[in-house]
């Protein structure tokens, strides 16, 4: 059964960052100082479970109307299970809640499908983000 909570608990903080670390910093390389940063502190963390086990993580800023999400991460093994998709519909619900208008992201070149499949736009040029290519894409929310 798939799970996804919004972090409340230290333990559940500590899952999250631990999917984080070994999809991005031990699966792509990512250096370990830069993955968990400064705005960590002011994000909203989502966690997904699978049968009970932390499998995925993300984040949600808030700039000005728009919900940013970041640090979307699902592991290796649970990925085309769905997982994914419910983190990023939890994280568009939880920006709903807050009354923002917009949900953006800053995809990795390699994921901009799956985010096209959930309703998501890029729009501006390709660029790199901690050694790899990324585009941002944007999908307007609606109440």
């Amino acid at each position: 059964m798939i799970e996804v909570v919004t972090v409340t608990t230290e333990q559940e903080l500590a899952d999250a960052y631990a999917v984080r670390m070994r999809v991005f910093v031990d699966e792509q390389g990512v250096p370990a100082e830069i993955e968990i940063d400064e705005l960590d502190e002011i994000a909203d963390h989502f966690l997904a479970r699978l049968d009970g086990a932390p499998v995925g993580a993300g984040r949600l800023l808030v700039r000005d109307e728009v919900g940013v999400l970041g640090r979307l991460a699902v592991l290796e093994q649970t990925r085309g299970t769905g997982l994914g998709a419910a983190l990023v519909r939890a994280i568009e619900e939880r920006s709903r809640a807050r009354g923002l208008r917009a949900v953006e992201l800053h995809s990795q070149t390699q994921a901009r499908g799956f985010y096209e499949k959930l309703g998501y736009e890029a729009y501006g040029e390709i660029g790199m983000d901690a050694g790899i290519p990324h585009i941002w894409m944007r999908r307007e929310l609606v109440n």
